[in-house]
C-alpha cells in the first residue's frame, strides 16, 4: 500500500508544468523586446549550453565507473535500432505534425510563427534526461518531489531563454511533460528495483546523444528527426543486460 495519498504521484510533475509556464511567460515578455539578431543569438547560446549537456551525458558510457567494455557498443545499437523504429513508427512526424496542429490554430496575422519549432524542441530537451526518470520514479514510488523541484527550477530557467528565442511554443511542452514524466510516475511501480547504476548509465548515454540533435537543430546545422531517436532511450538498458550477458557467456 502506498504511504502517501494517491494523487501525490503527480506533485513534481504539476511543480515542473508550473514553473515552465511561469518561465516561458517571462521569456515572452522579454522576447518581444528582442530584436531579431538578438533572438538569434540567444539561441545560439542555448545550443551551446544544450551541446554541452549532451556531450557530458554521452561520454558517460566512457567514464563512469559503471560502464562496462561492451556497453559502448549496446549504447550504439540501441541509437541505431531505435531510430529504425521511430521512422517505422514514424514519431518526429507525429510530433511535429502535433506542433503545426497547435501553429495553425494559434498562430495570428502575417507574422511568421515558431509555434512547432518550440514546441518540439523543448518538449525533448524538457523530457530527456536522467532527473526525467529517477525524479519521476522517485515521485511515483515514494511521493518525494526533491530531483523533480530541482528539473522545475532547472527548466523554469531554461523556459525563459526558450521562450524568448522560439516563441509560445514552449507553453505547449508542458502537454509533453504531463504525458511523460506523469506517465512514468504513475507506472512507477513497475520499475521498482530496476532503476540500478547500469540502468540509469545506459538511459542518461543514450539520452545525451538525442540531445546533441537538439543542439544541431538549434544551430541550424542539421535538421535532425530527434524525435524518432527516442525508443533509444527504452532500448539502450535492455541492450547493456544484453551485452552484460555476453560478457558473462565468454568470461
Amino acid at each position: 500500500m502506498l504511504a502517501y495519498p494517491t494523487g501525490m504521484f503527480l506533485t513534481g510533475t504539476l511543480l515542473n508544468m508550473v514553473t515552465v509556464l511561469v518561465g516561458a511567460s517571462i521569456g515572452l515578455l522579454l522576447g518581444a523586446r528582442m530584436s531579431g539578431r538578438m533572438q538569434v543569438s540567444l539561441t545560439t547560446g542555448l545550443a551551446f549550453f544544450t551541446l554541452a549537456i549532451a556531450t557530458s551525458m554521452a561520454i558517460s558510457i566512457f567514464t563512469d565507473p559503471a560502464a562496462q567494455p561492451g556497453d559502448d557498443l549496446a549504447i550504439l545499437g540501441a541509437l541505431l535500432l531505435g531510430v529504425v523504429i521511430g521512422e517505422f513508427l514514424r514519431l518526429h512526424d507525429g510530433l511535429e505534425w502535433l506542433g503545426n496542429w497547435f501553429q495553425r490554430r494559434l498562430s495570428r496575422g502575417e507574422r511568421p510563427s515558431r509555434i512547432a519549432e518550440g514546441f518540439v524542441t523543448a518538449s525533448i530537451v524538457f523530457c530527456v534526461g536522467p532527473l526525467t526518470i529517477l525524479g519521476s520514479v522517485a515521485n511515483g514510488l515514494t511521493g518525494d518531489v526533491q530531483l523533480l523541484a530541482i528539473k522545475s527550477l532547472l527548466d523554469g530557467v531554461a523556459s525563459i531563454a526558450f521562450a524568448a528565442a522560439l516563441g509560445a511554443g514552449v507553453y505547449l511542452s508542458v502537454l509533453t511533460i504531463l504525458i511523460v514524466q506523469g506517465g512514468i510516475a504513475a507506472g512507477a511501480s513497475l520499475f521498482q528495483g530496476a532503476m540500478d547504476q547500469v540502468t540509469i548509465l545506459a538511459i542518461t548515454a543514450a539520452g545525451g546523444l538525442i540531445l546533441m540533435g537538439v543542439a544541431l537543430r538549434l544551430l541550424d546545422l542539421k535538421p535532425v528527426r530527434v524525435a524518432s531517436f527516442l525508443p533509444a532511450i527504452v532500448l539502450a538498458p535492455i541492450l547493456v543486460r544484453v551485452a552484460e550477458l555476453v560478457r558473462t557467456a565468454l568470461a
